[in-house]
């Protein structure tokens, strides 16, 4: 089940909202412990008892590192860390990852070792990350260990950031699930939030994202340069719109029920380095491997080697969070070069250019990253890159090329846009201002753009949700 779903808007969500509210306080955190279950459940029935194990043990792992702790045994806190880490990350790569080693092995040897695909539980790398950061919290002392099952069992399931994020650390909601506050003002503020995400989700990223699977779809010695660059453009807005439209939703939703979660994107594709980018772009992922891996390997406070060190192995993790295959390592290691580039060579010449032109240095740069991230192999990206530069491509521009600019070429507009703040932090102040005109001015928009989505959603045969694989 998907957020820009007709049976979530008026079936789901409807009643989830109806028994939350009409629950004692008391009973909030249950019935958001059980219908987070439902919503999971509903499409992979048999992955719920997995994730009901991971509440279980890490309950009780939790529970009992706060006894060693409280015993002042520091050898069997350590153990019972280091094994529930293993046992988290064990299971991640388990479902994840062990049919692309085993590929790769099979390419090794002589033979191949037979293995049966498994489907990936939907959002476990965003679950599993958020229950590394309670583990590892509880470990260091940073925050209390949370003794109410049902309370730890609504942190880890709660459904609004289950699949798709943001992150939510323990130590940004351990207080969130004792004590939050339910107004109308929060409640209107969450609608707005799901709304403007529902947009960006249906109207942008969906529209955009079907020029993109028409390019992609052409045999490479058929795609024009003009027509390969029309292609990633259209993903790179589609991703975009895409994932920060989800997490608008998650965050919308979250406030709807007295959350306040992290926002996860800061309208990264006007950053002037790609440093930049990385501090707008999925915020929330970037601040966990800061705080989680970074900064405990030593961060910038050591060697310049052991800093490059550091910064590969943050990049090459991150590439494989996203995905078990060799484009995303090679776009992992990608960022990490460029990160390292601008961090001791181009940084201070950037610096010195217009602004314009260092935001269309970074633009190009993640246009070039987003190719490596959509394609389905390393040779499949570097084939479509190739097409971009002219290299194996069947000429600069034809019908076809034309036909797909002009087909497009208001939805990129638009999308251009509203990827920047001049359209919506300009609506929001109009929105925000205390008065007839604005009230009515927002609720029109609001309406206008709800009603379009679900008007797009009751005929849609395409609505794919690209952040579901990872």
């Amino acid at each position: 089940m998907i957020f820009s779903s007709v049976f979530f808007l008026f079936v789901f969500f409807p009643v989830t909202l109806l028994l939350y509210f009409i629950a004692p306080w008391k009973l909030k955190n249950l019935i958001l412990f059980l219908v987070s279950l439902v919503f999971y459940a509903w499409g992979e029935p048999v992955y719920v008892f997995l994730m009901l194990f991971s509440i279980v043990f890490n309950y009780l792992s939790g529970l009992e590192m706060e006894y060693y702790r409280r015993e002042k045994n520091e050898h069997w806190l350590k153990i019972c860390f280091w094994f529930t880490v293993a046992v988290n990350l064990g299971m991640l790569g388990f479902f994840k990852y062990y049919g692309f080693f085993l590929d790769n092995i099979n390419v090794l040897l002589p033979f191949d070792i037979p293995y049966k695909e498994l489907a990936l539980p939907v959002g476990i790398s965003f679950y599993t990350f958020q229950i590394l950061s309670y583990i590892i919290d509880v470990y260091k002392g940073a925050v209390p260990v949370q003794r109410n099952f049902i309370s730890f069992g609504a942190y880890v399931t709660m459904y609004p950031q289950l699949i798709a994020g943001p992150i939510v650390r323990y130590s940004d909601i351990n207080e969130q699930l004792s004590k939050r506050t339910l107004t109308w003002y929060k409640f209107g503020q969450g609608v707005a939030w799901f709304v403007r995400g529902l947009g960006k989700k249906v109207l942008l990223a969906n529209n955009i994202g079907a020029a993109f699977d028409a390019i992609t779809a052409l045999p490479a010695d058929e795609r024009l340069v003009l027509t390969a660059w029309i292609g990633a453009l259209a993903y790179t807005m589609q991703i975009y719109f895409d994932f920060s439209g989800y997490s608008d939703m998650a965050v919308g939703l979250g406030k709807m029920f007295g959350f306040e979660f992290v926002r996860n994107f800061d309208y990264p594709y006007i950053s002037k380095s790609v440093t930049e980018f990385w501090r707008r772009w999925h915020i929330s992922l970037g601040t966990w491997f800061r705080e989680y891996v970074y900064i405990p390997l030593g961060g910038n406070r050591v060697s310049r080697l052991k800093h490059v060190r550091n910064i590969l192995i943050v990049w090459m993790l991150t590439g494989f969070w996203h995905g078990a295959a060799w484009n995303f390592m090679f776009w992992g290691l990608y960022y990490g070069l460029l990160l390292l580039l601008e961090k001791y060579f181009l940084g201070k010449y950037l610096d010195r250019l217009p602004g314009i032109v260092q935001k269309i240095y970074c633009f190009i740069l993640v246009v070039i990253g987003w190719v490596l991230f959509s394609a389905t192999s390393l040779s499949g990206a570097f084939s479509y890159l190739g097409n971009m530069f002219g290299i194996g491509a069947h000429g600069f521009i034809d019908s076809t090329g034309l036909y797909y600019l002009a087909g497009n070429l208001l939805l990129l507009v638009i999308c251009f846009l509203c990827a920047t703040p001049f359209v919506w932090k300009r609506f929001c102040r109009l929105a925000l201002k205390k008065g007839f005109w604005p009230s009515i001015i927002a609720t029109v928009v609001y309406s206008a753009i709800f009603i379009f989505s679900v008007a797009y959603l009751v005929n849609a045969t395409y609505n794919p949700f690209l952040y579901f694989r990872f």
